[in-house]
């Protein structure tokens, strides 16, 4: 017992990144997970930890060390699970990371957290791309169509997306009739936060004819930005249907050119392959699957 609760002081100083967070976690003093790490590094004859007086990190021993230890504690769960309760009642924590737009799918959590009142969820929302099984997230929710091979996916909801515009700018500046209109237009892009990269427009031409580079007035990596300086009419944009439902269905924003949007996008759940999906997890997934789907 107390070589796995040296384990697991080192893997929560990992995963929180001081030996006060994770002292914090267990209900132990900084100064006990601290002489737990040192006392599991002497047995090891190994250091896990570069330290000093405003950081730690992992050493490449220690983050290889992480990912072991981690499985020892995924199997000693999976072995309880079956065994307990929670094999037929989805209890306990499950850490989900979602894109900052996932912030607009509350309602849909909401439910889960009344269908499911024993699973505590711990939801982290950012638009960078996070690293499921390093950082031992449970699963992610992601929008666009997964490549990731160390995960699992399933698509839990299908949408696409809209091209924007409030009736101000359109009556300022016209409406475009084809996608080349966008060519004297204002448009507000989106980038994307791992690659830097502009976010191109479904829209569909002609094969004969080259991709359009559309004019950028603006870009940013979240769509708040963007809904609000459409709605203020400084431009175009093109942005999930459920992110600007009550925008267009109180006419502050109206939607463009739908006939030549091409392609439909989706929200996928990825988990980690190597790891057993636990009653909460497979509860979650089948209910994301069940009511995300914004039209």
């Amino acid at each position: 017992m107390e070589k796995f609760a040296a384990l697991n002081a080192f893997v929560q100083s990992a995963e929180t990144g001081s030996f006060v967070a994770a002292g914090r976690k267990l209900g132990l003093s900084a100064s006990a997970i601290g002489k737990a790490v040192v006392r599991l590094e002497q047995r090891l004859d190994v250091r896990l930890f570069h330290r000093n007086t405003r950081n730690m990190a992992l050493t490449e021993e220690g983050r290889i060390f992480l990912e072991r230890c981690r499985r020892i504690f995924e199997e000693v769960e999976a072995a309880e699970a079956e065994l307990a309760h929670s094999a037929r009642t989805p209890k306990g924590r499950l850490r989900i990371s979602l894109p900052l737009v996932g912030m607009l799918l509350t309602p849909v959590m909401a439910s889960f957290m009344r269908r499911w009142p024993e699973v505590q969820l711990d939801l982290d929302f950012t638009d960078r791309l996070v690293d499921v099984v390093e950082e031992g997230f449970d699963a992610v929710i992601r929008t666009g169509y997964p490549s990731e091979s160390r995960l699992m996916s399933r698509n839990v909801g299908r949408f696409r997306l809209k091209i924007i515009a409030s009736p101000a700018y359109l009556a300022q500046y016209g409406t475009p009739k084809v996608p080349d209109d966008l060519m004297q237009h204002q448009c507000l892009l989106q980038r994307s936060p791992s690659t830097g990269k502009l976010r191109s427009w479904p829209l569909a031409r002609s094969e004969n004819q080259e991709k359009i580079i559309l004019p950028e007035r603006m870009s940013a990596t979240a769509v708040d930005p963007l809904i609000a300086l459409a709605t203020e009419g400084l431009g175009i944009a093109c942005l999930p249907p459920f992110a600007i439902r009550a925008e267009i269905a109180d006419g502050r924003l109206v939607s463009i050119l739908e006939e030549f949007v091409a392609e439909t996008d989706q929200f996928s759940v990825l988990w980690p392959a190597s790891r057993q999906i636990t009653p909460r997890l497979r509860a979650f997934i089948d209910f994301m699957a069940e009511h995300l789907q914004p039209q």
